[in-house]
């Protein structure tokens, strides 16, 4: 006697959804690449190379930046730092990863990551916290 919901396909779609969510990876990999793709990204800041911090942009967050600056990736980027809307954002204090979104608490930053096929990209950066309300980031989608 089968239980509702049990037809002969049920196990391959279990196994389906496990394979999916495996190829993931666990909650401790997917905290380690964010935590790589931050240390990047940071670095990159540190060395002023524009390029690598673009690259690093999810599509959305370059596109919303190149709008809002009306120039290239690059120059605008290049901008933020020099207005230091980018903070220098010291080390990582946590990292919270909830399915394909993370956030990254620096000492004096928060970024926020999605997961692409690409990997990692940075959705927001220069966040600060407010009290009761949502983070403001200099750098983020649209």
């Amino acid at each position: 006697m089968r239980g509702p919901g049990y037809g002969p396909g049920a196990g391959a779609l279990v196994l389906a959804v496990l394979a999916a969510v495996s190829a993931c990876g666990t909650l401790p990999e997917r905290r380690d690449e964010v935590t790589a793709e931050v240390t990047r990204f940071e670095q990159a800041l540190d060395a002023g190379q524009h390029e690598r911090l673009c690259a690093a942009l999810a599509p959305a967050t370059r596109e919303e930046l190149e709008h809002s600056a009306e120039t290239r990736c690059e120059q605008a980027i290049g901008r933020a730092i020099d207005e230091r809307e980018l903070p220098a954002a010291g080390a990582v204090r946590g990292v919270d990863v909830y399915g394909d979104q993370a956030r990254v608490v620096l000492e004096r930053d928060t970024v926020f990551l999605s997961h692409f096929p690409a990997g990692w990209k940075v959705t927001a950066a220069g966040c600060r916290p407010r009290p009761e309300r949502p983070y403001q980031c200099e750098i983020k989608g649209g």
